[in-house]
């Protein structure tokens, strides 16, 4: 089985109304790295991950989740 991982960042963001660039900005990476997180092609270091979920101040298995495909 392999896995892949989704996310809900995009979500959140647009949520608290931040920018791709201010919550790069705040997680030290490029926007470039935000917008290929969201769309599904960049799987994020585990740091990073726990960097983005501090950011919106929950867990990190509530952005980020598993998908296997069967």
């Amino acid at each position: 089985m392999q896995g892949t991982i989704e996310n809900e960042v995009s979500t959140y963001r647009t949520q608290m109304n931040v920018t791709q660039e201010e919550l790069a900005a705040k997680v030290n990476v490029s926007r470039q790295t935000i917008i290929a997180l969201e769309k599904g092609n960049y799987t994020p270091s585990i740091l990073l991950a726990l960097k983005i979920a501090g950011f919106f101040k929950m867990p990190v298995e509530k952005l980020f989740r598993i998908s296997y495909e069967k």
